[in-house]
């Protein structure tokens, strides 16, 4: 026969409380990795888009043509990679720029399936343009921290980037 068991409301001992630190677990927000990182990507970009949107950018065209800057050309999939965009997100990105002659369209002759991508005169003044104010911000984020922590900081999420 099992045990009879009273409901929560009959009994008569009081509820636990815990009052240790919450432990590293994935069950509460406030010791959820996820949720800290998304906190803290939220305040960093909460200070770069009034900066984009004064020059009629987001963040992710913001980072289209940062990489197009540093890298000349990239085909759709290594741009999609790289700035950790979904590809019909980058379709409608790039027909964007390309649209407001920030971004330019080239076919290899050696693939005709494939498509470049390069930033045009227009794209990389744009580029210089936002490039100082974006300094600022990180200048701000050094003199916040350090430059010591910074790079530590980006040690540790190129290092769970691999996990």
């Amino acid at each position: 026969m099992p045990p009879k068991i009273r409901p929560a409301s009959a009994r008569s001992d009081p509820p636990a409380t815990d009052t240790a630190a919450p432990a590293a677990s994935p069950q509460t927000t406030t010791t959820s990795l996820t949720v800290a990182l998304l906190a803290a990507r939220e305040a960093l970009l909460s200070r770069f888009r009034p900066l984009l949107a004064e020059h009629g950018l987001t963040a992710q065209q913001w980072r289209v043509i940062r990489l197009l800057h540093e890298h000349r050309i990239l085909d759709a999939s290594q741009l999609a990679e790289r700035a950790f965009i979904l590809p019909p997100s980058l379709t409608r990105i790039l027909a964007n720029l390309e649209a407001r002659t920030l971004v330019t369209r080239l076919q290899p002759t050696s693939d005709r399936r494939r498509y470049l991508f390069c930033l045009t005169g227009e794209g990389e003044a744009i580029f210089r343009s936002v490039l100082p104010d974006s300094m600022k911000i990180y200048t701000e984020l050094e003199d916040y921290f350090s430059r010591d922590q910074i790079a530590l900081l980006l040690d540790l999420l190129h290092r769970l980037a691999k996990f």
